[in-house]
């Protein structure tokens, strides 16, 4: 019998909601047992790095590399991972863009530690820190190193495929899935290395079902507590949506909920920074041409960096604020 190949899972800075879109693709889970030899998923088998670096390199066929880049031991393995595996892909939001992890960026690693240990819900009144080293009756012991900013995982290791969401969503993994039975069958063929995989080319708006007219916007408020109309553009009642320049393949599930598109899937085909096009896009649909009018419109976004760049401050242009950047060149 010919060996199956194999396949890797790894849990990087992430909250495990993509390991859970993977279970829910359901029985489909099931052909990739069949398929696969599962050789490293943390989250689900007991494996150990001593394992993976064990392994001939190139020998794990694919790996879905999920979480963004926080500490010294997602980088060790990311690059572990990435010499072991013939195709890597970025699975998910905070592989691919650093996602809600990434908004620690808008401040120094220091500050983000002293913040979990001294907030009010925290009795620490010595002020004790974790430490990356100590000795113990039993040898000294080791914990990751949180390093200066989130990366995203192209920024340590190339990567061959980006899959966004937050997290996937299972019909899309599952698609993804059987595409590689089918290549592994030599029924089709891999799509070229760097492209999207598992995700739509337009953006959520081409997708959303919600009738577009004139943005004349006077006002920009919150979704909650007032009527809305069912069926018009949220953006064109005022909701900051960030449908416009965010990538398709949700099928709008936000909005045809009745809630804003907050930008999960990414950034659309061919835009260079999220948060710059997301910028551009509000401002074409104020409806003023007074300055302190248009300034008092754009007050109304209560929280502009989570606006524009909730998922996407690790990956965009800006990358990390300015306290961040001044300890990432220290």
């Amino acid at each position: 019998m010919t060996a199956k190949p194999k396949f890797a899972m790894y849990w990087a800075a992430s909250c495990g909601g993509c390991e859970i879109a993977v279970l829910n693709t359901h029985e489909k889970i099931l052909d990739v047992d069949a398929n696969f030899d599962v050789v490293f998923w943390p989250v689900a088998m007991d494996a150990k790095y001593k394992d993976v670096e064990a392994m001939e390199d190139g020998s794990i066929l694919l790996t879905l590399f999920n979480g963004g880049i926080r500490n010294d031991e997602n980088e060790h393995i990311a690059k572990l991972l990435r010499k072991k595996s013939k195709i890597l892909v970025a699975f998910g939001s905070c592989a691919n863009e650093g996602c809600i992890p990434g908004l620690a960026n808008l401040s120094a690693a220091g500050e983000i530690v002293h913040t979990a240990f001294n907030t009010i819900s925290t009795d620490n009144p010595t002020e004790i820190y974790p430490r990356t080293s100590v000795d113990v009756p039993e040898g000294e012991i080791h914990i990751p190193k949180i390093l200066p900013v989130l990366k995203t995982l192209d920024q340590v290791v190339d990567v061959d495929y980006y899959m966004p969401g937050c997290p996937p969503e299972s019909h899309q993994i599952a698609a993804v899935i059987d595409l590689v039975i089918q290549v592994l069958q030599g029924k089709a063929e891999l799509p070229p290395k760097g492209s999207v995989i598992g995700a739509g080319n337009s953006t959520v708006c081409d997708e959303c079902t919600r009738t577009r007219n004139i943005k004349s916007i006077k006002a920009f408020k919150r979704i909650f507590g007032q009527p809305l109309d069912a069926s018009l553009c949220l953006l064109e009642q005022g909701i900051p949506c960030n449908g416009p320049a965010t990538r398709s393949g949700c099928n709008a599930r936000c909005p045809s909920a009745g809630a804003q598109c907050i930008g999960c899937y990414g950034p659309a085909e061919g835009v260079m920074d999220y948060g710059a096009r997301l910028i551009t896009s509000f401002a074409s649909v104020i409806d003023s041409n007074d300055p302190k009018q248009i300034e008092s419109i754009i007050d109304g976004i209560p929280d502009p960096a989570g606006q524009f760049y909730r998922f996407n401050l690790a990956g965009s242009l800006l990358k990390a604020a300015v306290p961040a950047w001044k300890k990432e060149k220290a």
